[in-house]
């Protein structure tokens, strides 16, 4: 960690709020669908009952679920190694990785025809935008 009083104490604090944020979000809600993958399923076909995706409902969970956890736990690791060795390497994959899933789930939102809740998704994604951004600054 860099001296508090030094410019480059604002860019690890921001690197690692961001990264810590990011893995909060996805692993909460990865984990969420991996010990409730038959409600999570339930309600997304529901969801998806009239959009054209409607029949690959547990092909998009499996995926979504993979990308989530595995941002999350990138992220978490990532903060870990930001927190230990000074390096954002991790971090930056978690950040991209949750860049990808907010697409993904974006990409769900739209076509499921939930305009509000895709819209919702706008700050996290933006907020994965700059996480990117600022684990790649040196």
């Amino acid at each position: 960690m860099p001296a508090f009083e030094s410019t480059a104490f604002t860019l690890w604090l921001l690197q690692a709020l961001c990264t810590a944020f990011l893995a909060i979000l996805f692993l909460q809600s990865g984990l969420d669908k991996v010990f409730d993958w038959k409600g999570n399923l339930g309600w997304l076909t529901g969801h998806f009952a009239k959009s054209p995706l409607r029949s690959m409902v547990p092909l998009m969970l499996g995926t979504l679920t993979l990308l989530e956890v595995a941002a999350g736990a990138l992220c978490a690791a990532g903060l870990v190694a930001l927190v230990v060795t000074g390096s954002a390497a991790l971090a930056f994959w978690g950040a991209l990785l949750s860049a990808v899933s907010l697409i993904a789930l974006f990409f769900g939102q739209r076509m499921a025809k939930e305009y509000a809740g895709a819209s919702v998704l706008v700050a996290y994604f933006l907020l994965s935008l700059v996480a990117v951004y600022v684990t790649r600054l040196h």
